[in-house]
């Protein structure tokens, strides 16, 4: 039994579901081009752009570069979550302060209770 499998020209062929948002149309956009670009390089039509993309995407060093891309967006996302966590520490300490203010003040009207 023929498993029913469409070919790359019959799925740029048929319709989409229109995209939601802008990045699921950024999305649907990008997976046609790839399918053209996988077509025109299995057809020997691909231009040099399109084969050169494909090497550049292909080399250690571009793999480097995304692991590299990959390290700094974690060292932001820790750096921010470092900078929230002082800001809520400075938030408490003053909290603290004020508490302890109150309490100095508290203690010092009882104080002046208790010689009376």
């Amino acid at each position: 039994m023929k498993k029913n499998v469409k070919t790359t020209e019959e799925l740029t062929k048929s319709p989409l579901r229109p995209a939601l948002t802008p990045e699921a149309r950024e999305n649907q956009m990008i997976a046609l081009a790839e399918n053209l670009a996988e077509e025109q390089l299995r057809n020997g039509t691909a231009s040099s752009q399109v084969i050169c993309e494909y090497l550049k995407r292909g080399s250690t060093k571009h793999s480097l570069e995304l692991a590299k891309l990959k390290e700094e967006n974690a060292l932001l996302r820790a750096k921010t979550e470092s900078l929230e966590s002082a800001q809520r520490i400075e938030e408490l300490y003053s909290k603290a302060i004020d508490a302890m203010r109150d309490y100095a003040g508290f203690a010092a009207m009882n104080m002046e209770v208790m010689e009376e």
